[in-house]
């Protein structure tokens, strides 16, 4: 046959495989968007209402056009099916449901891309998806994850404040994430974190150093610093506004207008390190057209195994649905009656007569108490809030449940740490929070409280907020629901009185009381 006649009809059967590969493909892509329309809508959600997700709308975009960069070097490449995929896909759906069933947003739209990304060597091969591996990779940025580093950026953004504001000669008195200075009252709250600038540096620096550089090593680094110089920048920032309303005595930097300053350094600072990345840009690589060897295999390849192999991922992600169908099924009713007794182990009795002074905000539980109990050796409060067929708006473990609000008007974070106790034989570290209550709502006197919190997920005690989910997940798994409650006990902290003891020996007394009454909550199994 003439060279030229053979290398036509290579073509054209190549083509005619690209066609099946494509058609296959989108069908598997529609499928997974329909039997996980949720999740994928739960991401829309987040990217529209925060604004610190709000470049997911672009992510899915931008990987359609770095695809389509690619694609004179993936045409020349013949799609061949792997079927290898379909063991991490089986992760992939395993983690989907373990997310699902401990009702955190993060693992199931991880495991949601990652179905999506495994669909293209699923289905076009190995070869293909290399060749497109990073606008793959690009796709995990539709994912909005992050915050989970807000405290830790907070504290950082604090402690750098505070430092430099003693540098520059102006006395601080700090009370965990706020400062008093000479000139008025700051405080390091959410928004004042870093976390928009760290994950919007990261998102465009990722994808300049993949479009500016070749080697990875040059990448890498980029990477590196998009990380880095959004942290620093903030810290900056955070320092700037402080300095600014200090020595204009508070007339500009303070209100809304100090974020638009926080943005304008921002953006500054983000120019200034894309225009020095780019002094060391490289050229684009010439990629060399593939093999006669591999353009000939193409007549080899059956269309049946690319439909076969989307059919076979199909079913494996349709798997996770109907067991959580039958999970859902057997679980019970949320009602349930979770009372204060009048009275607990030993000494301790209800104080009726006196109403607490602090409450937790643990949101939407099915039920919850806050009691305060009079003992030999003091007072102390005790909280319970119970949560039971959890969903991703109503649960236990999330970053809205916690002990104090950063905007809470009555009581002031001092600082958390973590205590090791022993509650019920075994041995523990609690959860620790100092709060002081603020002098312009209780002028009266000066009220410091010690609080410990501890998670009860079907009589397994944890403070981890991870091991919780999983406790939970597993549980559900078991067939033995998730019913979980949060335990709080709290007291006054006194100069002459040991509190952490107080709190201590209280638990040790009474752990088995609290114990019964989230039991008999339960449903009967």
């Amino acid at each position: 046959m003439n060279p030229a006649t053979n290398s036509l009809a290579i073509e054209s059967t190549r083509a005619g495989v690209w066609r099946h590969a494509i058609a296959a493909l989108l069908v598997l892509i529609a499928a997974i968007l329909l039997l996980y329309r949720d999740t994928a809508w739960g991401m829309v959600q987040i990217w529209s209402r925060s604004e610190t997700f709000t470049h997911g709308f672009l992510v899915v975009p931008i990987v359609l056009w770095l695809v389509w960069r690619s694609r004179d070097a993936l045409v020349a490449l013949t799609p061949r099916p792997s079927g290898w995929i379909l063991a991490p896909l089986l992760i992939a759906i395993l983690g989907w449901l373990m997310g699902d069933l401990a009702a955190v947003n993060a693992v199931t739209q991880m495991a949601f891309v990652s179905m999506l990304v495994l669909a293209i060597p699923a289905v076009l091969g190995v070869s293909v998806a290399r060749l497109i591996a990073f606008p793959l990779a690009f796709l995990y940025f539709a994912v909005p994850i992050g915050e989970v580093f807000l405290p830790q950026l907070m504290e950082w953004t604090a402690n750098f404040t505070v430092v430099a504001l003693r540098f520059s000669g102006i006395p601080v008195f700090r009370e965990g994430l706020q400062f008093v200075i000479p000139s008025g009252n700051w405080s390091v709250v959410e928004a004042c974190s870093g976390v928009r600038y760290l994950i919007a540096s990261l998102t465009v620096g990722t994808l300049f150093a993949y479009l500016n550089y070749q080697s990875n090593w040059r990448r890498l680094l980029f990477v590196l610093v998009s990380i880095l110089v959004p942290i620093v920048a903030n810290w900056l920032r955070a320092y700037m506004i402080v300095m600014l309303g200090h020595l204009s005595g508070n007339t500009i930097a303070v209100g809304v207008d100090h974020l638009i300053y926080g943005w304008v350094f921002f953006g500054i600072v983000i120019m200034l390190m894309f225009a020095i990345g780019a002094r060391w840009a490289e050229p684009d690589l010439v990629h060399p057209s593939p093999a006669m060897s591999e353009m000939s295999a193409t007549g080899r390849v059956k269309t049946f195994s690319i439909w076969l192999s989307a059919a076979c991922f199909a079913l494996l992600v349709a798997l996770p649905l109907p067991v959580k169908w039958n999970i859902g099924r057997m679980e019970h009713p949320a009602a349930i009656s979770l009372l204060p007794p009048d009275r607990l182990a030993a000494d301790w009795h209800a104080v009726e007569a006196e109403a607490p002074a602090f409450k937790p905000a643990y949101q939407m539980p099915v039920a919850e108490f806050n009691t305060l109990y009079q003992g030999k050796d003091g007072k102390v409060g005790l909280f319970l809030a119970y949560y039971r067929n959890q969903t991703y708006v109503q649960k236990l473990v999330t970053s809205n449940n916690v002990l104090v609000t950063s905007g809470d008007l009555r009581w002031t974070r001092l600082g958390s740490a973590s205590r090791d106790t022993v509650i019920d034989g075994n041995s523990i570290a609690v959860r620790t929070l100092d709060l002081r209550a603020n002098a312009a709502v209780d002028q009266t006197r000066d009220v410091q409280l010690v609080v410990w919190q501890i998670y009860w997920i079907n009589g397994t005690l944890t403070t981890n907020d991870y091991l919780a989910k999983v406790y939970s997940a597993v549980y559900r798994l078991m067939g033995r629901g998730d019913d979980s409650a949060a335990i709080v006990v709290y007291t006054t902290k006194r100069i002459d009185e040991n509190p952490h003891a107080l709190l201590e020996s209280f638990l040790a007394t009474n752990y088995s009381t609290i114990n019964g009454l989230l039991e008999k909550a339960q449903p009967a199994r």
